[in-house]
């Protein structure tokens, strides 16, 4: 019992401060920690809340434009910047688009870009934490996510990264943006309140919609790509996983569905090769070019346009 406690204790601890205790204990490393992961099932627990809460438009718009907001810097920063480097910034702007990141609940900057580079590594192997094709559909879109082995942050794979302590820290305290968001949305729903009560919203409607149903959608439109993404869809490259392309999915993550493009070649800032295959990310990308907030988008090869087999 006296054991359990200390255990219970740190995993408790680790709901505010990830870094992790010694060595991973290897017989419980995929195994889905509760304890841990009782934040995540809360999150989704609290979008139940829209049956006492109900519902406005101001709310809808809120819920909306965060996840809007916050799918983009998961695509174009968290993914094409942190884990592949396809354009370069400046320390400030990669900064605000990792502190927007870190408010997705996907944890830090460090953590995701270690994460999806080992996946480019291992796509599609035993050693791919949420290949669907080798784990199933419920691990690869989710369970993985919750296991101590997945918790962990692999420094050694982001030395580019990991030499700024801005980002170690949002890293290391993954919880802390994410709760100032919802704090911030309930206080905004309290001020609406009273300042325009024509608006029907409140506290608690705005952190329902704006930050528990907002962030659960996201979480899971995201995940799509790590699941539906490896199953469903069209093949322009014979590359050695199984990802695909697919519309619909590109529509929904602002791209990122092009995922056989972009397993074939990772290095270019656009996943829509082509001209017809929208991907919003490339656009925002392009629009913050021509603002001068970044610089240098890799585009796609003429090989690579080439080599497409359909």
């Amino acid at each position: 019992m006296q054991s359990r406690r200390p255990r219970l204790l740190r995993e408790v601890r680790h709901w505010i401060d990830s870094t992790p205790d010694g060595a991973l204990d290897e017989s419980r490393a995929d195994r889905i920690d509760w304890v841990r992961g009782a934040p995540f099932v809360a999150l989704h627990l609290a979008c139940l809340g829209v049956i006492w809460v109900g519902v406005s438009p101001i709310a809808l718009a809120v819920a909306a434009a965060l996840y809007a907001v916050r799918m983009f810097a998961l695509t174009g920063f968290y993914h094409r910047y942190f884990s592949h480097r396809t354009f370069r910034t400046s320390r400030t702007v990669q900064f605000v688009f990792a502190l927007i990141g870190a408010a997705c609940v996907q944890r830090g900057p460090l953590w995701w870009a270690a994460h999806h580079r080992n996946h480019h590594r291992h796509a599609d192997t035993v050693l791919d934490p949420h290949s669907p094709g080798v784990h199933g559909f419920l691990w690869s879109h989710m369970g993985w996510f919750l296991t101590p082995r997945a918790f962990r942050t692999e420094l050694e794979r982001v030395p580019d990264l990991a030499k700024y302590p801005e980002l170690r820290w949002l890293d290391r305290y993954d919880i802390a943006v994410p709760v100032l968001l919802a704090v911030a949305l309930y206080l905004l729903g309290v001020l609406l309140h009273h300042a325009a009560p024509q608006l029907h919203t409140g506290g608690g409607q705005m952190l329902v919609w704006g930050f528990f149903v907002s962030t659960v959608v996201l979480f899971h439109a995201t995940v799509t790509i790590n699941s539906l993404a490896h199953r469903y869809g069209s093949r322009r490259y014979g590359t050695r996983d199984d990802s695909r392309n697919n519309v619909w999915l590109a529509l929904l993550t602002f791209g990122e569905g092009w995922h056989n493009n972009h397993h074939f070649f990772p290095g270019s800032a656009r996943q829509g090769f082509r001209w017809w295959e929208v991907d919003l990310t490339w656009y925002g990308l392009r629009l913050m070019a021509l603002l001068g907030l970044v610089q240098d988008l890799k585009p796609v090869p003429a090989w690579v346009l080439a080599k497409a087999e359909r």
